[in-house]
C-alpha cells in the first residue's frame, strides 16, 4: 500500500500547525475529510486541500512531498508509525513525540524535540536554538527517546533535557547542554561559548577537549571507564557515526559546581 502522501502545491502565505497530520489523528478518515482539516493560523485559516494534494492510503506511512519553513509542530504528538518530510520544516517538529519515527530530508527550526518522550527524531539539516529544550514556563525539556541532527545546531541545544540521548554531528552554538537535569548530549565539531552551563547532572560527550568551558567545571583527569566503549557501540550501531568517539581513556571535567556539580563533560583527548 502506498505512504500517504501529501504534496506541496505551493509556498504557504501562513504558518501552519501540522500537529493534526498524525497516523493516529488520521486513522479512519478518508481523504475528503483529511482535506477539510484546519492548518491555517492565520484569521482565514488554510485547510490541508488548500495547501496539500493527497494521495495513498497507508496512514501509518506519512509522506510530506516539499517542505517550508511555516509547517510547525510536524509531527508533534507521534505516538506510532514514520512521518519523512522532503524539505525543511518549522518550529516545534516532533513536539512530545512518544513512539514511531520522523525523519526531515532538510533543517528545522526552533525546539524540535521539545519535550519528547520516546522515538525516534533524524534531521538531515541543520536544528534552530533549543533543540530538544523546554518551552517557557516547562521545567524540563527532552524527556526520552533519540534525537539526531546531521548538521549543525544553533543555541541552546539541549537545554534541560531530562532523558533521552541527543546527538548532534557537526558543532553548535552556545549554551550546549544548559541546565542539563540529566540524560546524554553528544556533538561531534566545534562548540560554543559556556557549554554546560549550569548542568546539575547527565553527561556531555565530545569529540575533541572542550572550549570556554565555565570556570565552576572541574578537572577530573581520564578515568578509565567502561561506559565510552559501550556508548561509543551504541552510537555506531544505531549508524550515528561511524567510528569511536571518545577512545579508551577520554578526559573528564564535573560540573557544574555552581549548581549541584554531578555532571560531567566527556572528551577525546587530542592526541589519542
Amino acid at each position: 500500500m502506498k505512504a500517504l502522501t501529501f504534496s506541496l502545491l505551493a509556498q504557504p502565505d501562513e504558518r501552519l500547525d501540522l500537529s493534526c497530520l498524525t497516523p493516529a489523528a488520521l486513522a479512519g478518515l478518508a481523504d475528503v475529510q483529511i482535506a477539510k482539516l484546519r492548518i491555517g493560523t492565520s484569521r482565514n485559516p488554510a485547510l490541508v486541500g488548500d495547501v496539500f494534494r493527497i494521495t495513498g492510503k497507508d496512514v501509518n506511512n506519512i509522506v510530506f512531498e516539499g517542505g517550508s519553513s511555516r509547517f510547525d509542530k510536524l509531527g508533534a504528538g507521534l505516538s506510532a508509525g514514520a512521518v519523512r518530510v522532503m524539505g525543511d520544516v518549522g518550529n516545534q517538529a516532533g513536539r512530545r513525540l512518544s513512539g514511531g519515527t520522523l525523519y526531515v530530508d532538510g533543517s528545522a527550526g526552533t525546539h524540535a524535540g521539545s519535550g519528547m518522550i520516546n522515538g525516534r527524531l533524524e534531521i538531515k539539516g541543520n536544528a534552530g536554538d533549543y533543540l530538544g529544550g523546554s518551552l517557557a514556563g516547562e521545567t524540563s525539556g527532552m524527556e526520552g527517546g533519540l534525537l539526531i541532527v546531521r548538521g549543525k545546531a544553533a543555541d541552546y541545544a539541549g537545554d534541560r533535557l531530562r532523558r533521552g540521548t541527543i546527538a548532534i554531528l557537526k558543532g553548535c552554538g552556545n549554551y550546549a547542554g544548559y541546565r542539563m537535569i540529566a540524560g546524554t548530549l553528544v556533538i561531534t565539531g566545534r562548540t560554543g561559548a559556556m557549554t554546560g552551563y549550569l548542568m546539575k547532572r547527565g553527561s556531555l560527550l565530545l569529540d575533541r577537549p572542550p572550549e570556554n568551558l565555565s570556570p565552576t567545571f572541574m578537572p577530573c583527569g581520564e578515568p578509565d571507564i567502561a561506559f565510552s566503549h559501550l556508548f561509543d557501540r551504541f552510537l555506531m550501531d544505531e549508524k550515528i557515526i561511524d567510528k569511536p568517539l571518545l577512545g579508551p581513556k577520554p578526559g573528564k571535567y564535573g560540573g557544574d559546581t555552581a549548581v549541584s556539580g554531578k555532571g560531567e563533560v566527556l572528551f577525546r583527548q587530542r592526541y589519542r
